[in-house]
């Protein structure tokens, strides 16, 4: 049966990957073993992945990521080029730490600017905005836009990318956000929540 996945010639899957529908590995990529990547994700040049690491679906990795265990990626999240994972948080060539490895969540739609750098331990929160060249060495809130080093709490960011005004609203979607426990939530009819908690 064909496969309904691409994989460029000079990438090299390992066995036990699981891949997707609709997925693209380009490039010059080494999926290690017991990794999942999800459908339609597109992962660009020179990228590792594994081992035991999950790729939602729709994820898109920008060329020079390296995703080690402990990492999880949910649906949809966008990785921009040369940014950094870390996965011990005290590392030394001369002592093995793997089985110390802190696991990083990074929740569904959240985006990942080119170069930043994610300390390990820290979730991401959904559809949060992590700007170029930031270090993340604490959770950042859904919605939330960061950057600086360390990465501070800048402003707020709409589902569709734009940030919020003042009055937690989108310029160019019109939706509306509201204060919660894990950050920002949509605003549903007459200012109740939306349904999908984004």
């Amino acid at each position: 049966m064909k496969e309904k996945f691409f994989v460029h010639p000079s990438s090299f899957v390992d066995e036990e990957v699981s891949i997707g529908d609709g997925a693209k590995i380009w490039h010059f990529c080494h999926i290690m073993p017991k990794t999942v990547i999800g459908a339609d994700c597109n992962i660009g040049q020179n990228v590792v992945i594994g081992p035991e690491v999950v790729v939602g679906r729709g994820c898109k990795i920008q060329n020079n990521v390296s995703i080690y265990k402990g990492v999880t990626l949910e649906d949809e999240v966008f990785c921009g080029p040369s940014m950094v994972f870390t996965n011990v948080f005290n590392p030394r060539a001369a002592i093995r730490r793997m089985a110390e490895a802190r696991p990083t969540l990074v929740r569904r739609g959240a985006s990942l600017g080119a170069n930043c750098t994610v300390i390990c331990g820290v979730t991401i929160g959904r559809f949060a905005l992590v700007g170029a060249g930031a270090l993340v060495a604490k959770d950042v809130p859904d919605h939330a836009l960061v950057y600086g080093n360390p990465a501070g709490l800048r402003g707020w960011v709409c589902a569709c990318g734009e940030k919020l005004g003042p009055d937690l609203r989108c310029p160019a979607c019109a939706d509306g956000y509201e204060n919660c426990e894990t950050g920002l939530r949509k605003r549903g009819p007459a200012g109740r929540a939306a349904g999908d908690g984004s």
